[in-house]
């Protein structure tokens, strides 16, 4: 597995320099930041990446303030308690994106979010360390929260993070640190203790790191 200095290098060849790579990554919110933000907030982040996935994002950005409204400002403690008659009515209701199974994760993630008050505290005291263990936790105990929906909406509230986008599994297959899906448990421990070990030889965010190996792909 190359240093991420040599993975940069990489980049910086096809894209006109080290800067031109690092340009634009968008870093972690402080810790602080992070755990003060309310849980509807996360509810709200947790449903737009749900109703996105499939649907053109333009789509759901001009549709949310009515989804906002739709559902209560995404306060857990009402949408949790939602029952089938509301939801019917969801999936009837012209302010939001009408699908039934996405409905009810949105449901199912009030749910969960009810049961783990001051998320944001969760989240932000989650070790960095253990990034694959908290998309892990989300995968299990929440709806659609699985794959990337789940990666972009913590890149998305301020977690520092990594998303498995295409070219970040590219690098990731062509240093040997995977050598198929980056899906399995085996797997994310591998991209885990990779990312750490670049992390601690730079001194970078997950965030950034990503970007630099997602810039040393063609395409």
């Amino acid at each position: 597995m190359r240093s991420l200095t040599e993975i940069l290098a990489i980049a910086a060849a096809r894209k006109g320099g080290s800067d031109a790579v690092l340009a634009g990554a968008a870093g972690p919110l402080p810790r602080e930041d992070l755990a003060a933000i309310p849980d509807d907030r996360w509810l709200a982040a947790m449903a737009r990446g749900i109703l996105k996935a499939g649907i053109s994002w333009k789509v759901v950005g001009n549709k949310w303030p009515g989804i906002e409204a739709a559902f209560d400002g995404f306060d857990p403690g009402r949408v949790s308690l939602y029952d089938d008659d509301r939801i019917d009515a969801l999936v009837s209701d012209a302010r939001v994106i009408r699908s039934g199974p996405k409905i009810l994760a949105i449901r199912h993630n009030a749910v969960f979010l009810r049961e783990n008050p001051g998320f944001g505290r969760r989240v932000a005291d989650w070790p960095d360390e253990d990034f694959a263990g908290l998309l892990a936790w989300l995968g299990r105990e929440g709806s659609r929260l699985g794959g990337t929906t789940g990666q972009y909406m913590l890149r998305h509230m301020g977690k520092e993070s990594y998303v498995l986008t295409s070219d970040v599994v590219a690098r990731l297959k062509a240093e040997g640190v995977i050598d198929g899906p980056a899906t399995s448990a085996k797997a994310m421990k591998a991209i885990q203790q990779a990312f750490n070990r670049w992390r601690a030889e730079s001194g970078l965010p997950f965030n950034t790191i990503g970007r630099v190996l997602a810039q040393s792909i063609d395409g």
